[in-house]
């Protein structure tokens, strides 16, 4: 069974539903309705910068959900990188679809989604009640206006501000793609298979050494409208187990340039924004993938299974608020918060209950048969039913830490 497996993630790495979860992320054996942040102000106006400061950063763009490295699905709704993943991008769960389809609010899957007219998943946010319909048509008039950026543009060169696969992630399955996030629009001429490369470093994890393999992409793709991400995509790819190097050229005689002509101010060192303040310089980033089996043991379902998909989410200290206060940052502490410990939404089930997965609200939850609340991980396919076998066997086993 291949896992897969970031150091940093809440849910990782769009968007099967277009909000994971507006209203925050849920957790696996508690209560996310019980933490929902407070609604939108009554009156602000149809410009995305007051969008913005009043829906996406106060009630996505959270800890633990649609921020940082770690947000689910790679979405990341944070003032620098909401605006290139939301208009003109396609949705994943109806491709044909676009999340924000400027001057068609109609056909934007965020109204969809919102208003509960989408034909796949639940209305958003998620586990919480409806968004009052004025501030839905205060949405709706700025995609009817041309769903405009209305913040002052950067004068500075085009930096990168994400990328996933997570810089320095080590991946028990191979990706479906790559994708780069930048801060201002892009020359889309320029980003093509001479400026957007991934290689192989020949099985010895070094670069530079002549034995790299350069990996063709079934398709190298941007944004209709608003170009401000890449997609490298390796649909039909096989990658074998390898280190991978992510380069986005910002010189040499192929190079990633902004709309204004400016040269891709890449350089990298750990954090984002790449750049040193000038145009020019290329991006580079690593990326390990080594296939592997997960043991029913706690500590192979902490690597494989909480830590990538549920700890930036249930990032602890232990509480009553969820999802934070279910501590699953790491085996110690996933072991204290769930085994023989009392579910906050069915308090008569605990959310492991040794020697007994059937009764176990933790299962119950990821396999959906639990009698409240939606199935974990929450706008994510579900787990496999090896994966969810394994946490069964922990659990039969007596789960033992």
């Amino acid at each position: 069974m291949k896992i897969l497996r970031i150091r940093h993630g809440c849910f990782t790495s769009l968007f099967s539903v277009l909000f994971v979860t507006i209203a925050g992320c849920s957790g696996g054996s508690g209560a996310a309705e019980e933490n929902t942040p407070p609604p939108p102000p009554a009156a602000f106006g149809p410009n995305f910068s007051e969008i913005q400061s009043n829906i996406f950063t106060p009630t996505c763009a959270t800890s633990g959900c649609h921020i940082g490295a770690g947000a689910p699905q790679g979405l990341r709704l944070d003032d620098a990188n909401s605006y290139a993943l939301l208009v003109g991008v396609a949705s994943s769960e109806v491709p044909s679809v676009l999340r924000v389809a400027a001057n068609d609010p109609a056909n934007s899957y965020l109204i969809r989604k919102l208003e509960g007219t989408a034909s796949v998943g639940a209305q958003m946010p998620l586990n919480a009640a409806a968004l009052e319909q004025a501030v839905i048509n205060i949405l709706r008039q700025w995609i009817t206006d041309g769903a405009i950026d209305d913040r002052a543009t950067s004068a500075d060169p085009v930096r990168v501000t994400s990328l996933s696969p997570i810089p320095g992630s080590e991946l028990n399955a191979a990706p479906d793609d790559i994708v780069a996030m930048f801060d201002r629009e892009l020359d889309v001429s320029t980003v093509n298979a001479n400026t957007f490369v991934l290689e192989a470093s020949g099985g010895d994890t070094t670069f530079g050494d002549g034995n790299e393999t350069q990996i063709t992409a079934a398709a190298i793709t941007t944004p209709g409208t608003t170009p401000m991400s890449a997609t490298f995509d390796l649909t039909g790819v096989a990658l074998a187990d390898d280190t991978y190097r992510v380069r986005l050229l910002g010189s040499g005689a192929s190079l990633i340039l902004d709309i204004d002509a400016n040269a891709l101010d890449g350089e990298f060192s750990g954090s984002f924004p790449s750049g040193d303040g000038a145009a020019g310089g290329d991006f580079e980033a690593n990326f390990a993938l080594t296939t592997a089996a997960m043991n029913p043991t706690l500590g192979d379902i902490q690597a494989n299974v909480f830590s990538p998909s549920c700890a930036g989410c249930h990032s602890g200290p232990t509480s009553s608020s969820l999802p934070s206060g279910m501590d699953l940052s790491s085996a110690d502490a996933s072991f204290t918060s769930l085994v023989g410990v009392s579910s906050l939404q069915q308090p008569a089930i605990s959310r492991v209950a040794a020697f007994d997965p059937d009764n176990s609200y933790l299962v119950q939850k990821i396999e959906g048969t639990a009698a409240t609340g939606v199935r974990m991980p929450a706008g994510l396919p579900a787990l496999d039913q090896a994966v969810i076998d394994n946490i069964r066997q922990w659990i039969t086993d007596g789960a033992n830490r």
